[in-house]
C-alpha cells in the first residue's frame, strides 16, 4: 500500500461514517444537510441507485428518482460531510453494475425486482 492509499484509509477511519452495504438496484433514502440562510435542515432524497463508483475516499453513487413525471439523477460523494445518513429501503435484484438503461425506460419497464432473503438467511435469522 503506497503512502496516498494509506492516508486515504486513515482519513476514512477518522471520518467514521456509518455507511450501510448497498448496491445498484437498491432503493435508498439519502438525508442531505441543506443550509438555507442561517438554518440547517436534513432533506431526504429517495430513489434507485443506478451506479456506484468505489474509489476509496473519492467513492460516489448516483441515485435516480422520478419527480413530477421527470427523471432526476443526483450524484453523491460517499464520504461527503453533507450526507447525514443513508438508509436502504429495498434491495433490488439486478445483473448489472451500472443501470444506465433505466434512463430510457419509464413506467412498468423501469421496475426492478426485489431481492428476497434466501432460505439460509431466514433460517439463520430465526435462530
Amino acid at each position: 500500500m503506497d503512502l496516498i492509499q494509506q492516508l486515504e484509509q486513515e482519513e476514512i477511519a477518522r471520518l467514521a461514517k456509518n455507511i450501510p452495504d448497498f448496491a445498484p438496484g437498491d432503493t435508498v433514502i439519502v438525508s442531505v444537510n441543506v443550509v438555507e440562510g442561517t438554518r440547517k435542515r436534513a432533506q431526504a432524497y429517495e430513489g434507485v441507485v443506478i451506479a456506484r463508483r468505489n474509489r476509496g475516499l473519492n467513492s460516489n453513487f448516483i441515485v435516480r428518482k422520478i419527480s413530477s413525471g421527470e427523471g432526476v439523477e443526483r450524484t453523491f460523494q460517499l464520504y461527503s460531510p453533507l450526507i447525514a445518513s443513508i438508509e436502504v429501503k429495498r434491495r433490488g435484484d439486478v445483473r448489472r453494475a451500472k443501470l444506465y438503461y433505466l434512463r430510457e425506460r419509464s413506467g412498468k419497464s423501469a421496475r426492478i425486482k426485489e431481492k428476497l432473503p434466501s432460505r439460509a438467511a431466514k433460517a439463520a435469522a430465526a435462530e
